[in-house]
């Protein structure tokens, strides 16, 4: 779980909220025509420009915001080190009976036992991060145009209730009321952008940039170990994807 994630979240409605109380009470920020032109109009912004496969692929990417990664760099670097070790002592064919939990290194291990050629697990494998970063992107993308139009239809919302305020003018006491309900839109839009919309996208792009790391990590070991390499190689090799206090020194193997 990623603490960060949830605790920005919470931490940014629940400041918004303390200021609403302090001044006045919550049930004045409560409009549900406001909230339905913002969320429904959104909404449907995101069906126009996006086909309904990419809107729901995008729902299960942005959970990696709230998760952390299940392995980190150094994890990986320890495992490919050990997978290293074992091809060293015995030979590479004996790592076919290794059970690797990580698909991509399995994968790459694989290709390896195989006997597959070095340029040609190299391209397969970059093949797989390609296609792996275009989906990331399709999923930032539509929490970034949900950044966008999140607020232009807060300010659509304004509009309509401007409008329907300035019908109302030979009523000098709803003036006022009205008015605040149409600042509510723009409000709750402006909500939805800076608090989960746009945050959110930002965190998946850091997400997918770690991943992509990890996956980097695990093609160099993978060739390093095809090329039998010694594990110390192997170590120093993959380590300098790491920054410097997050190098562990390298023991004889």
């Amino acid at each position: 779980m990623d603490i960060a994630t949830i605790l920005g979240i919470v931490s940014g409605f629940g400041l918004v909220v303390g200021a609403i109380l302090m001044g006045s009470g919550l049930g004045a920020f409560i409009d549900p025509p406001s909230l339905l032109v913002v969320g429904g109009g959104s909404v449907a912004a995101m069906l126009i420009a996006f086909p309904l496969s990419t809107v729901i692929g995008s729902i299960k990417i942005a959970l990696k915001a709230f998760f952390s990664p299940k392995q980190s760099p150094d994890a990986v670097i320890e495992r490919i080190v050990d997978l290293a070790v074992k091809a060293r002592k015995e030979s590479i064919i004996a790592l076919e009976k290794e059970e690797i939990d990580d698909p991509f290194l399995a994968k790459g291990v694989r290709l390896v036992v195989d006997g597959t050629a070095p340029n040609l697990v190299s391209s397969i494998l970059r093949t797989e991060i390609g296609f792996m970063k275009q989906r990331h992107i399709g999923g930032q993308s539509v929490f970034k145009f949900l950044g966008a139009m999140a607020p232009a239809y807060g300010m659509i919302g304004t509009l309509i209730g401007l409008v329907q305020m300035l019908q109302s003018l030979d009523d000098p006491s709803s003036i006022g009321p009205a008015m605040a309900v149409a600042l509510l839109t723009t409000f709750y839009g402006a909500l939805l952008a800076n608090i989960i919309a746009l945050p959110i996208a930002e965190k998946l792009g850091g997400k997918s940039g770690d991943e992509v790391l990890m996956m980097e990590v695990t093609i160099q070991g993978v060739l390093a170990i095809l090329e039998g390499d010694n594990p110390i190689i192997v170590r120093s090799k993959l380590e300098a994807f790491l920054s410097p206090s997050q190098r562990k020194p390298a023991d004889d193997e």
